[in-house]
């Protein structure tokens, strides 16, 4: 037994020097090559190699959504043998980017221009990458009119413009008929009249007009000896164009294009070896991916637009933004941080 833990001890020195010349590759343990290399039953390694695994977390079933929380791997294999079923249950959680905050802090502006939404549609063309099979989803998110519509309210909190609904008009005409049709039949001397549209006197078109995958690609890796470690990322970036165009002319007054990468990371190891004279196979495999929500790229890219849409208005003097606020830069990319204060105001 001593002679075989010096040989494991002896061959777990030379794996380690082997994967050190990879410095993204995380050495295993001593503790875990030595089991590794040592444990003659499938069984007990795999349960062994799943209580050591900090990083493993295996999903928990429940009834009710505020017990659900993930466990480790020890756990879990406690659980199985009492046959329990798993899954995720997760609470719902409002997410704000930092481009949303950025949006919040804007001050408040003088006089809230009216706009209008109608469109804001995908036209990248892409689809759902992937392996062997054609898939209809879209690559992007087609709520595109909803996340701008919420960027121009979050702008100042609320305080910056007013947006008319345009999406739905139909509905609100419909509705306005029904309104103005019961209170017809049902009038009275005390009966007030139902209150004019209003018009807007700005309009914001666009759309998501770029969605480029693989656009940088990479990764390390490393075996010997049947061990191996693997990690490897991809990006991938989303390009938005928003535009205020003028109702009374019809010219278009400020145009932006913002863009916003897509990362997606993914690191694994494996073991893959025969003992017992090549009779007995060890196979382990484990691995993670994280993939950036794409819906929350086209959202950080859109308010991002939209809060420079505010700053370019400003230095085409659509529209004053005080407070002593500092602008980041100027609509040429200059960054100068153009402070806009009482100097300016004045003026």
């Amino acid at each position: 037994m001593e002679k075989s833990t010096l040989r494991c001890v002896s061959l777990m020195r030379t794996v380690q020097k082997l994967l050190l010349r990879f410095q993204s590759v995380q050495v295993i343990s001593d503790l875990t090559v030595v089991m590794v290399l040592m444990v003659r039953n499938l069984h007990i390694l795999i349960v062994s190699v799943i209580f050591m695994t900090g990083c493993a977390q295996m999903p928990q079933w429940s009834e009710l959504p505020n017990d659900a929380h993930c466990i480790s791997g020890k756990d879990y294999i406690w659980d199985k043998f009492k046959e329990k079923k798993y899954l995720c249950v997760e609470n719902p959680e409002v997410v704000r980017m930092p481009s949303y905050v950025q949006l919040l802090e804007v001050p408040p502006a003088k006089t809230m221009p009216v706009v209008a939404v109608y469109d804001f549609q995908d036209k990248t063309g892409q689809r759902k990458a992937r392996d062997g099979i054609a898939d209809f989803s879209t690559a992007v998110s087609q709520g595109g009119t909803e996340l701008l519509i919420d960027a121009l309210k979050t702008a100042g909190k609320g305080t910056w413009f007013r947006v008319v609904e345009r999406q739905g008009i139909d509905n609100l005409v419909r509705e306005r008929q029904i309104v103005r049709s019961t209170r017809q039949e049902y009038a009275d001397d005390k009966s007030q009249g139902l209150g004019p549209l209003l018009f807007a006197g700005m309009i914001i078109e666009g759309g998501i007009i770029g969605y480029d995958t693989n656009i940088q690609t990479g990764g390390r890796g490393a075996r010997t000896l049947g061990i191996g470690f693997t990690r490897q990322y991809r990006q991938d970036v989303v390009t938005v164009s928003i535009r205020a165009v003028s109702v009374l002319t019809g010219e278009v007054l400020l145009n932006v294009q913002t863009k916003k990468t897509v990362l997606s990371y993914g690191s694994g190891g494996d073991v893959f070896r025969f003992h017992e004279q090549g009779t007995k196979l060890i196979e382990y495999e484990d691995g993670v991916g994280n993939n950036e929500n794409v819906t929350y790229a086209v959202r950080t890219a859109i308010e991002a637009g939209v809060l420079e849409l505010i700053y370019q208005g400003h230095d085409r003097g659509l529209w004053k933004v005080s407070d002593g606020h500092r602008h980041p830069h100027l609509s040429d990319g200059t960054n100068d941080a153009h402070h806009i204060g009482e100097k300016e105001e004045n003026e």
